[in-house]
């Protein structure tokens, strides 16, 4: 048979969406892992309830995976898909509302029954009302074709055939964009290896998949999106969370400390304890505690003993462990806290990303208890803000936050593999006394930290606690004036680390007098609304703030340059308040709490309104 017409694009983006129990993570998973082979750029954003099986077929059980793949440089999953998977009548009410009228749409027509249309909210049947009539619809019996594929396949039931139907997708679109199988069939053969027949089953529906595109008349043409002119190197797909993990272990390598992970499992952390619990290779000890406190208190006491402590959590078990992390304070010890904000308050949306936490962990302590705060802004920027936060720590004997949100941690993107040996080290430089009585709170000039001294080591024997210490000997101490300077001397340590921080850097090419800042996952979204305004031959300048504790040294000389400046957040205004109480500032802020990330073209209109105003 002749091959189809192939037509050439620059960008794609992919929605698959269907019931939580469709496999639709792993089906966008695999999906991106064959695209970073073809190397294309790429940004993804899985969406999931956070149910761990909510009611088949309902609207909050439907599960999505975004991908955004590119011949050049993104930086966002997209803001809408130009295709739509729908396995269901729920995933399409869902999500059909982010389709462009003109948006390919691909449906299991044999999801659309009666009592799946009625728990979705449909009147009537749109496959047949004509409301679909202004997309390219494909409406393909997924489940009759995969169960009828996988009959003569011995050992499996037509329930587990039919749920194999997610390949049978993943299979038609790898056709529809040219995308290798190699890899697919080794993944799934590796996958199910324990149940060779559920294995041969998924392979199977994925090649008749495949074949179904080659060979059906309802797709006219194939497509292909040619690689992206990407820096020269090794590159692998990477998320957030594990790129964090993998920054925890450079810092450990490059510290000489064995890392230590106290946490509790909650939801969008718990992948980093499930990361780090695979490398013990590298001396990496994960202790998963029966809470958040515990996980806290051991973290903080491997840090006393002479290890990289660090403890992960999200929004509300941040909250449990503060008066802990108030304890790290005034012991003065390095302990990395990471806050993979999630939205709220309370239990709110656990698998939807938000970062509103930001005055919670600057202030969230009782009395002066300042922190240095640093966000990662990236998923494959966790890597370098988590060896950024560790540095920090250790060398300023302090805890450090660590902030990250589930959009971050989910999300995934083409990460080239940094040479290892360009890593600095990272000096702990562990006391070792000067001869005469130990004096555990006398201070490095330079940089205010306490000596960090192993326990046990003879002549290096010292209480801690929680009760105010006296300056240098570190007893004790209810003196009033004692108090009021080892309040100061805290905070003029962390304040003296903007001195060993890059200054704020600001993108502006053509002058501008309007200033957009970013902080933390609002950065792709930011970044991409700023190229669209500048491409309308308008001026607009963009800085990016990863460390918010202390702020830049140049941060007030920025603020003050530009007439107007504009702070999209992720909540209700954050940043934007500590910007015009620290530097006198007219910021106004840009604020959506949806629990989704901002699109590009949102931010695009609320640049354009400041710079035409």
């Amino acid at each position: 048979m002749a091959s189809k017409p192939v037509e050439q694009l620059e960008s794609v983006v992919i929605r698959f969406a269907g019931d939580s129990g469709d496999g639709m993570q792993l089906t966008g998973g695999q999906f991106t892992s064959e695209t970073a082979v073809m190397g294309n750029d790429l940004a993804t954003l899985p969406d999931f309830p956070a149910e761990i099986r909510a009611p088949a077929g309902s609207l909050p059980g439907v599960s999505g995976f975004q991908l955004h793949f590119a011949d050049h440089d993104i930086l966002t999953p997209g803001d809408a898909p130009n295709v739509l998977v729908a396995m269901n009548p729920a995933a399409l009410k869902m999500n059909l509302k982010d389709l462009p009228p003109t948006g390919t749409l691909i449906v299991d027509s044999d999801a659309f029954t009666d009592r799946n249309l009625q728990k979705a909210g449909y009147a009537g049947n749109p496959l047949e009302d004509g409301s679909l009539d202004t997309y390219e619809l494909h409406s393909i019996p997924l489940s009759t074709m995969t169960i009828e594929a996988l009959k003569e396949i011995d050992g499996i039931t037509k329930r587990e055939a039919e749920r194999a139907k997610n390949m049978f997708a993943l299979g038609l679109m790898s056709w529809l964009f040219g995308r290798p199988t190699e890899g697919t069939i080794a993944f799934l053969r590796s996958k199910f290896a324990k149940r060779p027949e559920i294995a041969e089953a998924n392979v199977k529906a994925f090649n008749t998949g495949y074949a179904f595109g080659e060979t059906t008349e309802s797709f006219s043409v194939q497509y292909e999106v040619k690689p992206a002119a990407l820096r020269p190197g090794v590159y692998r797909n990477i998320t957030g969370n594990t790129a964090l993990a993998y920054g925890l272990i450079a810092a450990s390598v490059k510290s000489g400390l064995p890392l230590f992970l106290g946490a509790y499992p909650i939801t969008p952390a718990s992948s980093i304890l499930e990361e780090l619990a695979r490398h013990k290779s590298f001396g990496v000890r994960t202790f998963q505690a029966e809470d958040e406190i515990a996980a806290v208190g051991a973290a903080l006491g491997a840090s006393f003993g002479g290890s990289l402590g660090v403890t992960t959590s999200s929004g509300p078990g941040i909250v449990l462990k503060q008066e802990t992390i108030g304890l790290a304070v005034t012991l003065e010890l390095p302990l990395v806290i990471v806050d993979i904000q999630r939205a709220g308050p309370s239990t709110g949306m656990p698998t939807k990303p938000e970062q509103a936490d930001l005055l919670n962990v600057l202030y969230g302590r009782n009395s002066e208890s300042p922190i240095p705060v640093i966000a990662a802004s990236t998923p494959s920027d966790c890597f370098e803000a988590a060896i950024e936060a560790a540095r920090i720590a250790i060398k300023y004997r302090t805890p450090v936050f660590l902030l990250s949100d589930a959009y971050l941690a989910n999300g995934s993107e083409p990460w080239l593999l940094p040479d290892s040996d360009a890593i600095p080290p990272i000096e702990p430089n562990f006391t070792r006394g000067n001869g005469g009585d130990f004096e555990p709170y006398l201070r490095d000039e330079a940089t205010l930290a306490r000596p960090w001294a192993i326990p046990g080591t003879v002549g290096l024997e010292h209480r801690v606690g929680g009760l105010e210490k006296e300056d240098v000997t570190g007893n004790v101490s209810y003196d009033p004036d004692n108090h009021d300077r080892m309040v100061r001397l805290r905070a003029q340590k962390v304040a003296g680390i903007a001195q060993d921080i890059p200054e704020l850097a600001v993108d502006d090419p053509d002058a501008a007098d309007t200033l957009v800042v970013s902080w933390g996952g609002t950065y792709p979204a930011v970044a991409a609304g700023v190229r669209r305004v500048r491409a309308k031959r308008k001026k607009v300048a963009h800085a990016h703030l990863r460390h918010l504790n202390p702020f830049p040294r140049n941060t007030g000389e920025v603020m003050r340059g530009y007439e107007k400046i504009l702070v999209p957040e992720i909540n209700l205004g954050q940043l934007v308040k500590l910007l015009r109480a620290e530097f006198l500032v007219d910021a106004t802020g840009f604020n959506l709490v949806r629990g989704i990330p901002f699109r590009a073209s949102e931010v695009e209109e609320a640049i354009d309104a400041m710079v035409d105003a």
